[in-house]
């Protein structure tokens, strides 16, 4: 496969669509220096994109946490979704939404001189896990923590939060892991590297408080899915000695769907009948 600076379509930049190998920045743009970038990842099931404007609404959010408004409107984003999967002719694909700090007058810390810029593309991608989806993942326990939510606005989806993310999957995947779970910066369980996390305990489901990390939108899609089914969610801090007591996990997200885990460290869990039918109803919520 080429990579992803070499593919034929068109990508939405700035306000129109340009051909893929055309949609470049400059070398001194802020956000490649200072990580002043935010982005969204969603899916599209049969030509609707999953939670589409909440995606863009929080793309707006986390543009305000990070001092970066975005220029352009929700309206704006979601035609311009649109316009890049009916230009590539995509009905089933990720689509990536992300606005930086551009070039400018200013190419120090500060950037508000610098304009803000948007782009979106779409692609055809499988599971984020491959077989993993249906065997269970296997996961590292990270040596890296999540931050304190007073070192950086942990609300937002913003791309400077993920460079430890990116460290650790690298350190997992040389162990033949996965992904890795993340503590946070107390030592409660958090997240994994780009995924929120679930646990079954005698027929009750535990998650994360998220209070610093990202309350993913297919994690709240999730719960509220639980308690229509009349399952008992406690949302808490998770202690990672509790690992092996639960006896199910699972992980969410846009990319990741629904996928279950098999093992963390040294903790085993079993792809139960719960994951199973979270999984599947996922499955047909997102394709209703």
């Amino acid at each position: 496969m080429s990579g992803y600076d070499d593919r034929d379509g068109k990508i939405w930049l700035d306000g129109k669509l340009v051909d893929w190998r055309d949609a470049n920045v400059h070398i001194l743009s802020h956000a490649l220096h200072y990580a002043s970038s935010v982005f969204e990842g969603e899916r599209c099931y049969d030509g609707k994109i999953f939670l589409s404007r909440k995606h863009s609404e929080r793309l707006h959010k986390s543009g305000e946490l990070l001092d970066m408004p975005i220029p352009y409107s929700v309206d704006e984003i979601e035609a311009a979704k649109r316009e890049v999967l009916d230009a590539n002719g995509l009905d089933n694909a990720y689509v990536r939404v992300v606005a930086w700090r551009g070039a400018g007058e200013d190419m120090g810390v500060a950037s508000s001189r610098n304009p803000v810029r948007m782009a979106v593309a779409a692609w055809e991608w499988g599971s984020y896990y491959g077989d993993a989806k249906y065997d269970g993942a296997k996961l590292d326990i990270a040596k890296w923590k999540r931050p304190s939510p007073e070192t950086i606005p942990t609300s937002a989806k913003a791309a400077g939060l993920y460079m430890i993310c990116t460290m650790s999957k690298h350190a997992a995947e040389a162990k033949g892991c996965s992904d890795a779970l993340f503590l946070d910066y107390r030592g409660y369980v958090a997240e994994a590297t780009g995924a929120n996390i679930f646990f079954v305990k005698n027929g009750e489901v535990h998650t994360p408080d998220p209070d610093s990390i990202l309350n993913g939108l297919t994690r709240q899609t999730v719960i509220g899915m639980l308690e229509e089914r009349g399952i008992k969610v406690h949302v808490r801090h998770i202690m990672p000695e509790e690992l092996d007591s639960f006896e199910q996990c699972w992980l969410t997200g846009s990319a990741a769907e629904v996928t279950p885990v098999g093992q963390i460290g040294e903790h085993t869990f079993e792809v139960g009948t719960l994951t199973r039918e979270i999984s599947e109803a996922y499955e047909a919520l997102v394709r209703s």
